[in-house]
């Protein structure tokens, strides 16, 4: 979890390859009109976060048993709760990193529907994991392998 640029997508990627579980992009779920409005620079309100995230929470419902990893922002922790609600075993890694460092990447992507306009409105509605909820706080700007190390790691600390 966290905003754009964060590192969900090779975090994740990676994740699921190590953990031999199937993965999921978030934003491939997006319907095309809210992929057309953040590509406008326009965000995104709730009631165009609330189709996507029951996809992404079905998804993960059905992967509860076998296990499976999917990248999504989950800026609010009514959205992460909503998740929890379809798949109860949900632990996030939320990927935590300085805007100038979310500017820096999300700059020198190619070919993201995400504009950097849109970062301080995700910003500015983050809720960061809190610690009642299941899940690990990571730097972001910490190699890819390394973060997949310390969130898997943090799974495995967790469920013992």
């Amino acid at each position: 979890m966290g905003v754009s640029g964060c590192g969900k997508t090779t975090v994740g990627a990676m994740a699921a390859d190590r953990l031999e579980v199937p993965y999921a992009e978030g934003d491939d779920f997006h319907p095309m009109a809210n992929i057309e409005k953040m590509a406008s620079g326009i965000p995104l309100t709730d009631e165009d976060r609330w189709p996507w995230l029951e996809i992404v929470a079905d998804w993960l419902g059905e992967h509860q048993e076998t296990g499976g990893v999917a990248t999504c922002s989950a800026l609010r922790r009514v959205y992460r709760d909503h998740l929890r609600a379809k798949a109860p075993e949900t632990y996030f890694v939320y990927l935590a990193a300085t805007r100038e460092e979310l500017l820096r990447r999300m700059t020198g992507r190619l070919g993201h529907f995400m504009p950097t306009v849109l970062l301080d409105s995700q910003l500015d509605i983050l809720d960061p994991l809190a610690p009642d909820e299941a899940g690990v706080v990571l730097n972001a700007l910490q190699p890819p392998g390394k973060l997949v190390s310390e969130a898997v790691d943090a799974w495995i600390t967790d469920h013992r």
